[in-house]
């Protein structure tokens, strides 16, 4: 195949806000990403037509400059119209605010005296390069949320009717409506308008649900990309890679490639189709007739380029090394009927980052759903993903946020509803850590049954849109169809064939809960709580509910309290201590509207908080026994126990809830706790029969261990120790021995565990230290409910307090991270 070099990107701008798109002379394929230039004004204070606001030189002078593509109220907030949001009640400052705390906003209309009813207008200016005969000029709008009509150079190219959906990705031919047209008016100024409508009740738009605030805005405007291509005539699009295994060995992948090629042009052409891939590739020559789209799907059968020998395989980065290929996809023009003397052109070229991997699921006995990565099995253990309140993504912080993962011995992400930037899912691959994508709850997403023809049709265009964009990413564990219910059988039907034409690699769940369908069966995962504060042996009993058995795809400690230094942050100086309403306003929503119930159990166990620095070393003490227990009980109950979401990894804006570090990237206890738990060889306790686990997540055995635990009172004097020599299997829960029932201890006392190997040097492999009460947690079970299960009486920890001040130093040396 023919080669063809790398073209820059993206040339110098043009003056202050115009942007140019460089020409394709004679085979590269530029990409322009219009990201400055922007401006933004309610359609509400604007008397000009779509037509007038999209010529070039329209008097913009009382618009908001933007720095980048945004929402609506991310552009005001950026342009100090209104105040920071995520200070104290200052989201309540801003007009159209009027709905209840708490409540769900996104099932709701607009108020009426809200600026984010009307209409808002985004224009943009840029500049197109010489390009050649017969190119073609493509728009790429990646989220606009929700409606728009879409004008380029005092054309409507896209009616509201067509843009229209959060999660759809769209791409307009402006060939006939961009300049230049023809080389001979190269140059000259473009201009771009969209009119954004925001999201009424019923649509299939984006959702915060009672994890934080829903924007006055519903992120109406802009939240992802908007960007510029060129092709000759025939277009490639939608390239992919499917790898198929033969399992159990991994010495062999066959690939499966395929890509859509659309002639755009009224007559034939033919040429050649090549994809290239590690070195190895193959062409085929096509001929599309006019206004053709073929799919070109190749299989490896007499292809021996997609049969790869010893390749490097994708794993998590727990349990291997993250491998990526590309592979580049090209149409390379030979003749046509109209241009027949032309020489070869290179039409279009697109190139697909891959994994070699093969992930599938299964039902346990137990009918839990258990997933494999290249055959191996694995124990999902991750929390749930969420963007910021106003869909802002300073640079560098996604990449922070995946090290926090990796950190904390995670290996996996669960997105409710939340389709995040390319970047996102780019990260993951190359860091190793596995996404459950899937659709929101609670909204308009949830209630198939009531949609009518055009919430049907958006759907199915975001379902298609969005596997589209994600299929090639080997670290898309599978896709939930539903959250808190499957879809009814008329959209899951709907859902199932995209899947299926598609070609989607991936398993498919038919809803984040307990949940049997006629199509697709059990769900074999569940979302039966809790999300507030339960003791650790909870985690250990429970039969029921979240208890550490099966596959839970969201459940929580509760309230995660952050440190003072962030506290201070977004909570004013007055109102700091006590906890008051300003607190309140950073909690949840619904049952979680405020940390009551923590609050309560955490004092029964601990004392009352007499200050706020006492309340927040209670509330740490708290989320570390508590996350650390949850993820240590589904660690030591593999596979009877096959998968863990903590709900939530992150938060969308300052908050006390629900998080393993806070919004300004601090980590908290709980951060700890999970990262002790999650250690990939980890010596462990057990709350329920006081047994010493020692647990191995990799795939080889480890022998000559030696696991000592040792007892001690308040005041420190040893009051029992045993060793033990064990060799650990492949990733196995190994019980040790049991800690005995001891007398003279105090009310509350501490174990310290030690994992080395038994060797001369004695190499600390693992270590962990509880504190324990001889009163034990008595659970209210009767009165469990879908969020938690109340106590009779707790563990007593109050002399905890009466612990002297340590005095503690700590050397540290930092060294980069490659993400890789």
């Amino acid at each position: 195949m023919a080669a063809f070099c790398l073209f820059p990107l993206l040339l110098p701008f043009l003056g202050s806000a115009v942007t140019t798109l460089p020409a394709s002379d004679p085979s590269p394929i530029p990409r322009l990403d219009l990201v400055s230039g922007w401006q933004m004004q309610s359609s509400a204070k604007i008397s000009a037509t779509g037509a007038e606001i999209s010529r070039p030189g329209f008097s913009a002078d009382n618009w908001y400059k933007l720095s980048q593509p945004e929402t609506v109220l991310a552009g005001l907030v950026e342009n100090r119209v209104y105040p920071d949001p995520t200070f104290g009640k200052n989201l309540r400052q801003i007009p159209g605010t009027s709905y209840g705390i708490g409540t769900m906003f996104a099932n709701q209309e607009m108020p009426d005296d809200s600026p984010f009813r009307p209409p808002w207008w985004y224009r943009v200016e840029f500049r197109l390069a010489n390009g050649r005969p017969g190119d073609r000029i493509w728009l790429h709008l990646d989220g606009v949320n929700y409606r728009a009509n879409v004008w380029l150079n005092g054309q409507r190219i896209a009616s509201s009717g067509e843009i229209a959906g959060a999660y759809r990705i769209h791409e307009l031919e402006i060939t006939s409506a961009a300049r230049p047209g023809l080389p001979a008016v190269a140059g000259q100024t473009n201009a771009l308008a969209l009119e954004i409508s925001a999201p009424h009740a019923d649509d299939l738009a984006i959702t915060f649900v009672d994890w934080n605030p829903m924007p006055p805005d519903k992120n109406m405007g802009l939240w992802r990309g908007v960007w510029l291509s060129r092709t000759g005539p025939v277009a490639i699009r939608h390239p992919q890679v499917i790898s198929h295994l033969d399992l159990p060995g991994l010495a062999a992948a066959h690939l499966t490639v395929s890509a859509e090629l659309s002639n755009g042009s009224d007559h034939p052409v033919s040429g050649a189709f090549g994809v290239s891939i590690g070195g190895q590739g193959l062409v085929h020559s096509i001929t599309l007739q006019p206004h053709e789209t073929r799919l070109e799907r190749i299989t490896p059968e007499g292809n021996p380029a997609l049969n790869l020998t010893n390749p490097r395989v994708w794993w998590p980065y727990q349990m291997g090394s993250p491998e990526l290929y590309d592979a580049k996809f090209e149409f390379t023009t030979s003749s046509d009927i109209a241009h027949a003397q032309s020489p070869q052109q290179l039409s279009d070229s697109q190139t697909v980052t891959f994994g070699v991997s093969e992930i599938t699921s299964e039902m346990t006995s137990e009918n839990h759903l258990l997933f494999r990565v290249n055959g191996r099995k694995l124990l999902v253990r991750g929390a749930a993903w969420t963007p910021d309140l106003l869909q802002r993504r300073p640079a560098g912080r996604l990449e922070a946020e995946f090290r926090y993962v990796r950190e904390m011995n995670l290996n996996a992400i669960r997105l409710e509803g939340k389709m995040d930037s390319d970047e996102f899912f780019s990260l993951a691959d190359r860091m190793g850590i596995l996404i459950l994508p899937g659709w929101c709850c609670c909204d308009a997403w949830q209630k198939g049954d009531k949609w009518d023809a055009a919430n049907h049709k958006i759907a199915s265009a975001s379902l298609t849109d969005q596997l589209t964009r994600l299929r090639n990413h080997p670290s898309v564990l599978a896709w939930l169809n539903g959250s808190d219910e499957a879809p009814p059988p008329s959209v899951e039907r709907e859902y199932l064939a995209i899947e299926k034409q598609l070609e989607w690699p991936k398993p498919v769940v038919n809803s984040a809960s307990d949940r049997t369908t006629p199509l697709s069966g059990r769900s074999g995962v569940k979302m039966a709580g809790p999300y507030d504060t339960v003791p650790p042996d909870y985690w250990y009993l429970d039969r029921e509910h979240g208890g550490a058995f099966g596959f839970a795809t969201e459940i929580s400690q509760g309230p995660a309290i952050p440190p003072i230094e962030s506290l201070r942050r977004f909570i004013p100086a007055s109102s700091l201590w006590p906890i008051n309403d300003d607190w309140d306003f950073h909690s949840g929503g619904g049952e979680f509207k405020n940390i009551r119930r923590f609050t309560a159990a955490m004092e029964s166990r601990y004392g009352a908080a007499g200050s706020l620095e006492d309340f927040v070393w209670k509330a740490q003490a708290t989320a570390y026994e508590g996350e650390r227990a949850m993820f240590e009980a589904y660690g030591r109950n593999k596979y009877a126990a096959t998968g863990v979401i903590h709900w939530m990894l992150s938060n969308a804006w300052p908050s006390l809830i629900w998080n393993l570090y806070d919004y300004y990237l601090t980590p908290h206890a709980g951060y700890f706790g999970t990262k002790k738990a999650c250690e990939l060889l980890h010596v462990q306790y057990s709350y329920d029969d006081q047994s010493i686990v020692v647990v191995n997540g990799g795939a080889d055995p480890v022998p000559n261990l030696r696991v000592r635990a040792a007892v001690y009172n308040l005041d420190l004097t040893e009051k029992f120790h045993q060793d033990q020599s064990i060799d650990v299997p492949a990733d196995a829960s190994l019980r040790v021995f049991t800690i005995p029932k001891l007398d003279g201890l105090s009310t509350t006392y501490f174990l310290r565990l030690r994992l080395r190997l038994e060797d001369a040097a004695g190499k600390l492999l693992s270590s962990n230290f509880y504190w324990l009460s001889t009163k034990p947690d008595r659970l209210d079970w009767p009165r469990s409910s879908w969020f938690f299960t109340p106590l009779e009486s707790s563990a007593d920890f109050r002399d905890l307090s009466s612990l002297p001040p340590a005095n503690v130093s700590a050397d540290a040396t930092f060294a980069l991270m490659k993400s890789g």
